[in-house]
């Protein structure tokens, strides 16, 4: 996800709690990740952008996918992305406060790539942050599915 690349990965944040949101985002720059961040309080909203940016120019997203929304679950996200053909690549780190075991275990049935639990900690929230922004700062993200 470097700054030069052809295509730029755009990081969709999947956030209701704003104060949260800005927590991630500003440890994500702290990472030196630079890549476009949209962030989206719900999931309709979520899947609008996801859908949206599936036009010409099929340009790739990683979800950062917390789930516990106000409009529908962050596992009912997750199945819509990994059912859509163009959509199924996109890397899904969920970053939520839920550690239940089941809830882990159904969210990478569904294809979560990454599952993070949120420290309650400020501090170690923060740490938590900025090291998943060193882990996006490396991580290769596959080009959208042309559906061909």
């Amino acid at each position: 996800m470097a700054p030069g690349d052809h295509h730029q990965v755009t990081i969709l944040m999947v956030e209701d709690d704003l104060g949260h949101a800005r927590l991630i985002e500003k440890n994500i720059r702290r990472a030196g990740v630079m890549n476009e961040i949209i962030h989206a309080a719900d999931g309709t909203t979520a899947l609008d952008h996801l859908r949206k940016g599936m036009g010409p120019s099929h340009r790739p997203f990683l979800v950062l996918l917390d789930l516990n929304l106000p409009d529908m679950s962050g596992t009912t996200i997750l199945e819509h992305l990994k059912s859509d053909p163009g959509l199924r690549r996109f890397p899904v780190i969920v970053l939520t406060t839920t550690d239940d075991e089941r809830e882990i275990q159904r969210c990478y049935d569904l294809g979560a790539n990454v599952y993070i639990t949120k420290p309650v900690d400020y501090e170690a929230f923060t740490t938590a942050i900025r090291q998943l922004g060193l882990f996006l700062a490396v991580m290769q993200v596959p080009q959208p599915d042309d559906g061909a």
